[in-house]
């Protein structure tokens, strides 16, 4: 296999020693780097033209893309864009300055490889329980286990910080979206049972707050042949005895107030509860 091919299948940044390991010599790295067919980012490390830009920093300075700017890469619910890249240093003791980086010196919870640039699920999870708001970190934390990239049997067998083994007590994981997790934990006050992504009548309803209040979350896109469905199924739901909220993700995220009013308001109501026969 090519040199290109190699570091192509790699994902665009590998490691100087495994192009060796693979039987290329250092004369043929040398002449593939000077006809410009492969880079060096740093001494130890070769990248294709175009290869992704955070990798190659990642290997340029040293560190592993981290936190929430790696759960952000492998597609976790993340409420709110880092304004600046999360970094872990390789090892506590490096000496790392990024500028506009933030760089975390926690010793990791699983070890990491020489040649990883990302850092393992579970790392990215501790330093996001110790670096984000609760409520932002409890989202991605139940964003990772919805989507089965870690359990929480797993988790709860790892030397876990007092944050982040709070955070695994307090995960369903089994909200669909972040914004499902957001709800369900602003409510964990209230004493009364609010439960995620709970079947009624051949569909999955977003959250059931006792047993007859409903709350529908739609997404930023919610037209057409999707929005004709939900509404029949509210119909069949009202028909049954339930009361249904519908709200928006802009109201949910910008507008909360909004949606605390009516969910407050239909429980004050006493909708949430079942009607006597």
């Amino acid at each position: 296999m090519d040199i290109v091919t190699l570091i192509a299948r790699r994902g665009g940044v590998i490691r100087s020693s495994e192009v060796i390991e693979h039987g290329h010599s250092a004369y043929r790295i040398a002449r593939a780097v000077s006809d410009g067919r492969v880079l060096r980012p740093q001494r130890g490390w070769l990248a294709l033209p175009g290869a992704d830009s955070d990798l190659v920093g990642a290997a340029t300075h040293g560190v592993l893309l981290s936190c929430v700017t790696q759960a952000d890469r492998i597609g976790l619910w993340v409420p709110k864009r880092a304004s600046e890249h999360h970094v872990a240093a390789r090892h506590p003791h490096t000496r790392v300055v990024l500028p506009r980086c933030t760089v975390h010196w926690a010793k990791p919870l699983v070890p990491r490889e020489p040649g990883r640039l990302e850092d393992p699920i579970e790392n990215v999870l501790a330093l996001v329980a110790v670096c984000q708001p609760r409520e932002d970190a409890l989202v991605m934390w139940e964003s990772a286990l919805n989507r089965k990239l870690v359990d929480a049997l797993s988790l709860e067998q790892l030397p876990l910080g007092t944050r982040a083994r709070a955070l695994l007590a307090d995960c369903t994981p089994f909200a669909d979206s972040g914004l499902e997790t957001i709800v369900r934990d602003r409510y964990s006050w209230l004493g009364i049972p609010v439960r995620v992504q709970v079947p009624l009548f051949g569909r999955r309803v977003d959250l059931l707050f006792g047993e007859r209040l409903v709350v529908q979350i739609d997404g930023r896109t919610h037209v057409g042949a999707q929005r004709d469905r939900d509404n029949a199924h509210d119909a069949v739901l009202l028909h049954h005895g339930y009361e249904v909220i519908r709200v928006s993700y802009e109201q949910v995220v910008y507008r909360w107030e909004e949606v605390h009013a009516l969910i407050i308001g239909a429980i004050a109501r006493g909708r949430h509860l079942a009607r006597a026969r």
